[in-house]
């Protein structure tokens, strides 16, 4: 983990009329062929993921299930029932509330076009599953001097700006189009005060304990945080930022806020000159 990945001391508080939007968090468990039983080798992970949530954020949990794209209809939607409910099971007595647990629904088939899928057998694996969606608490925040959700013609050294609006597909270092949009006008006000020098850090949450760095399916290479940062990065020199004024790097899970899932999962600048 590089040393320049520092983390904000105290309580980091932004602006009463910025509330980040819900954070979704979702953990799938899944199930043999016909069965809805949950698979012993899956237990150590839904347990694990149990036990690193953060039960004061959360707002409500959904739980749904899924079945591969054979047999009846009414069948699949009573089996896909039946394992959201050995979920549902299974998390209350590992200590989550019921009253949080919203929706419980059997989803049945997930049909696919068998004429384009490449792996039928690994495809169908993943469809037998039950997706458990943790939906956290949205706070409002006040700001403190040094730090700041957008550019302003004030950055001096040692300041941070949360780029609250550069936003990943999950698990992956793409940059989403509104992301792109959201570059190209912070490119535009980087354009207009060269005179700042910059490092751009990457973080993720929401990771296993034993893990530092998160998995990116992009790449298949645990190192999440350092591509995403590494996105921003190439994207800001197509925009024509001269790249002797920044540098970049992934700070995987070592600093979180400990506010929301929405902020650990963030990329920002650190001003160093």
């Amino acid at each position: 983990m590089n040393a320049f990945c520092l983390a904000l001391t105290g309580l980091i508080l932004f602006s009463c009329t910025t509330v980040f939007g819900q954070e979704k968090t979702v953990h799938s468990v899944y199930f043999d062929f016909d069965k809805d039983r949950i698979r012993q080798t899956e237990l150590p992970n839904l347990l694990e993921f149990i036990q690193d949530i953060d039960t004061t954020r959360i707002e409500t949990i959904e739980i749904f299930g899924y079945c591969d794209d054979r047999g009846k209809d009414q069948y699949n939607y009573a089996l896909s029932e039946r394992r959201a409910e050995a979920i549902k099971k299974e998390i209350i007595n590992k200590g989550i509330r019921n009253k949080v647990i919203v929706t419980i629904e059997g989803k049945g088939r997930v049909m696919i076009d068998q004429d384009y899928a490449k792996d039928l057998t690994k495809l169908r694996q993943k469809n037998r599953r039950v997706d458990v969606i943790l939906n956290f608490l949205e706070i409002p925040y006040e700001e403190q001097p040094g730090v700041y959700t957008q550019l302003n013609d004030t950055l001096r050294e040692g300041d941070r700006v949360i780029l609250q609006n550069i936003q990943f597909e999950q698990g992956r270092s793409r940059l989403k189009g509104k992301s792109k949009k959201e570059l190209r006008q912070i490119a535009k006000e980087l354009r207009k005060q060269p005179h700042l020098s910059f490092e751009i850090h990457g973080h993720i949450c929401c990771t296993p304990k034993r893990y530092t760095e998160a998995f990116d399916k992009d790449t298949h290479k645990r190192e999440l945080s350092h591509n995403r940062a590494k996105q921003v990065y190439e994207y800001l020199l197509t925009q024509k930022v001269d790249k002797k004024r920044m540098k970049f790097f992934g700070c995987g899970n070592i600093y979180p806020l400990n506010l929301t899932p929405d902020l650990d999962r963030r990329v920002e600048f650190l001003i160093t000159e």
